[in-house]
């Protein structure tokens, strides 16, 4: 073997996942396993999704391969530490890649990694796996897309090397399909099933978002969009419900709706081969209207993810979002009547938030009605805008190897006990709106609704005065 790719998620460690039980496969590795192997490289996948750390590192030492690649994102970092430092054990030349090793490359290097990816990892891996086989971790200066420490004579400390960039992959439908022979995929639709009642399989259809939203990190693909064409992610799906047999699909991109005219191509070439197959997706309110969701309805959208983040303008301007708050009502009725389940992503607690955002925020989700939305609190994600605006205020909150860019304080900002307290509010009073006008047989979910409402509230103003009182900021 080559080159073992795996990303070090275990779903046994992620108590909120386990919760929600919607994993998907590593697509990302499995697009690298693909590319790699249409090159003759002799390559290996580990899904670690339902595997434990004991069954990988029996894996390692079972198949000893000479080169692990480990993708790492925000989420993960413990855990890839932890997988690093298995692979050094034996012997094994590690590179990372992902969202995240590119704005901690010293961390990285300096937990064991021997080389760190920057963005697509396709063509950068082709001409780095070679080397590091026949060479080792030495001379790499010439590998473009890559991070690395030199050796260095003396007891002085090597500083990294950042080495010239790697062009982006302009054609996308050049590269193979996903390589999901390589992992166990009825896995995933199997836990999908059980849990949902419909198992899913996720693909893509692009890379890259142009967009600017400050809190949002571009680690991988950057700020272009790069689209595949219409007949080739037509294949993909045809090869998926063939070989798969899914209940829905997962269109997993930024933005799955940026170009209208690839849409509605795409639906004409779904309808000539007579695919139809329900599935989900992401979009923004202002790359969706009337003619493009009645096409999405038509090609079986059941459910569609709107980035509201705020019903606060002024905040949704302060994010660089280019979004309008009351246009995403009109986008959700719009949804909705077209038989499309409406979802929203709130973000609580952005740099300068006060209580009348998060009122308005209240407001607006219930003039909106969406079906469902979840809520999330901002975190400045190294690499992003937000974080170098917060930057002179972020604590650290433990070492950075067991630790997370989600659990970064900002100095100042309210405590996230503020923010429970609001999330329960919020949750609680739209219920409770909604409610409002049914009949009988609705009195005690309203009244639960009421109070749970009224001790959110009550907890998130007591929480803002004792945080002013202890010397942080009266928001």
């Amino acid at each position: 073997m080559d080159v073992l790719l795996t990303h070090a998620y275990f779903l046994e460690a992620d108590a909120h996942e386990r919760q929600i039980m919607r994993p998907y496969p590593p697509l990302g590795l499995l697009y690298l396993s693909a590319y790699l192997k249409a090159h003759d490289l002799d390559v290996g996948v580990y899904d670690t999704t339902f595997s434990t750390r004991q069954q990988f590192e029996q894996h390692l030492r079972r198949h000893r391969p000479a080169i692990v690649g480990i993708y790492a994102n925000l989420m993960t970092r413990a855990q890839v530490v932890e997988s690093i430092a298995a692979c050094r054990r034996l012997g094994a030349i590690v590179v990372v890649g992902g969202p995240e090793p590119s704005n901690y490359a010293s961390e990285y290097l300096g937990v064991g990694a021997d080389v760190v990816v920057e963005g697509e990892g396709e063509l950068t891996m082709l001409e780095l796996v070679p080397h590091l086989l026949e060479h080792g971790a030495i001379d790499l200066q010439h590998i473009a897309g890559i991070h690395y420490l030199p050796e260095v004579e003396g007891a002085a400390p090597a500083v990294p090397v950042r080495t010239a960039p790697r062009a982006q992959i302009a054609d996308l439908d050049a590269l193979p399909l996903p390589d999901r022979a390589a992992i166990d995929i009825d896995a995933y639709i199997d836990v999908w099933r059980r849990h949902h009642g419909a198992g899913s399989v996720s693909l893509i259809t692009a890379r890259g978002c142009p967009f600017t939203c400050n809190w949002c990190s571009h680690g991988v693909f950057g700020f272009t969009h790069r689209r595949r064409s219409p007949a080739r992610v037509a294949d993909e799906l045809e090869h998926i419900i063939e070989h798969y047999g899914p209940d829905m699909v997962w269109y997993s991109d930024d933005v799955f709706t940026i170009s209208h005219r690839w849409i509605h191509e795409y639906a004409d070439e779904l309808q000539r081969r007579d695919l139809h197959i329900p599935f989900e997706t992401i979009s923004r309110e202002d790359r969706l209207d009337a003619p493009i969701i009645e096409r999405l309805a038509a090609m079986g959208c059941r459910r569609l993810w709107v980035g509201a983040e705020s019903g606060s303008q002024r905040i949704l301007d302060a994010m660089q979002r280019r979004t309008d708050a009351r246009r995403v009502e009109r986008i959700v009725r719009l949804l909705q009547r077209h038989g499309i389940e409406a979802g929203l992503f709130i973000m609580l607690g952005y740099d300068g938030e006060q209580v009348s955002d998060i009122e308005a925020t209240v407001r607006f989700l219930e003039r909106a009605a969406p079906d469902r939305f979840v809520t999330t609190v901002a975190y400045p994600i190294k690499g992003t805008p937000y974080y170098e605006q917060v930057a002179d205020r972020i604590v650290q909150s433990g070492p950075w190897a067991s630790t997370s860019d989600r659990d970064l304080g900002v100095h100042g900002r309210q405590s996230d006990r503020f923010y429970r307290f609001a999330t329960r509010w919020m949750v609680s009073e739209v219920e409770r709106y909604r409610l409002r006008g049914q009949g009988p047989g609705s009195y005690g979910r309203r009244a639960k609704s009421y109070l749970s409402s009224r001790l959110g509230r009550l907890g998130m103003l007591a929480t803002r005065r004792q945080h002013a009182g202890a010397g942080g900021h009266e928001c």
